[in-house]
């Protein structure tokens, strides 16, 4: 029994760190295929650091740099469709299942009204720390992914917003915290 208890709490242990290494959620290459244009933009902590020096000398660009400095990685995977309906809400509550397990914590949902979309930020945490943060944007005929490695808060997101392939992010005022609807 207790070598049955120890190899299951093993393959939990493994499986936790291969989500939290995991740049994406598993099964999104399938919007590519259905997708009009795909965007897939790949900043390591080297990159990063290049992109960081054709910033500009404004506050908002030096913030920008102060909070990729600690970052070691950017990815955003974003799939356009030439129509709306090229996904199901189904397909996007799966792919946001795979981030309420442990370290896993969702902190923030937009939901729009009609056919604005939805936006779900979700944050990765070990040994007491950020470790990075999940951005799921699912607009009408748009899918956004985007994966921060490293430690950020979600009040930095503003910052980066529209910026090294992350999309604008939308105002926290119409952000709900998890569990709760407008």
């Amino acid at each position: 029994m207790k070598r049955i208890l120890g190899a299951f709490l093993l393959s939990l242990l493994l499986a936790e760190a291969a989500m939290a290494q995991r740049k994406f959620p598993a099964g999104i290459e399938k919007f590519a295929a259905r997708a009009e244009e795909t965007t897939d933009v790949s900043l390591d902590k080297s990159m990063l650091n290049f992109a960081s020096k054709f910033l500009s000398s404004r506050e908002q660009d030096q913030q920008a740099r102060r909070i990729i400095a600690s970052l070691e990685g950017i990815y955003v995977r974003s799939y356009e469709f030439n129509k709306p309906g090229a996904y199901t809400a189904a397909e996007i509550a799966a792919l946001r299942q795979q981030f309420q397990g442990p370290g896993w914590s969702h902190i923030v949902s937009v939901r729009g009204k009609g056919s604005d979309g939805d936006t779900d930020i979700f944050m990765h945490l070990g040994d007491g720390q950020i470790k990075g943060m999940l951005i799921i944007a699912a607009e009408p005929q748009e899918l956004t992914f985007v994966n921060i490695l490293g430690p950020i808060k979600p009040e930095d997101l503003k910052e980066l917003s529209g910026q090294f392939g992350i999309p604008q992010i939308r105002s926290p005022k119409n952000a709900q915290p998890e569990g709760k609807s407008k």
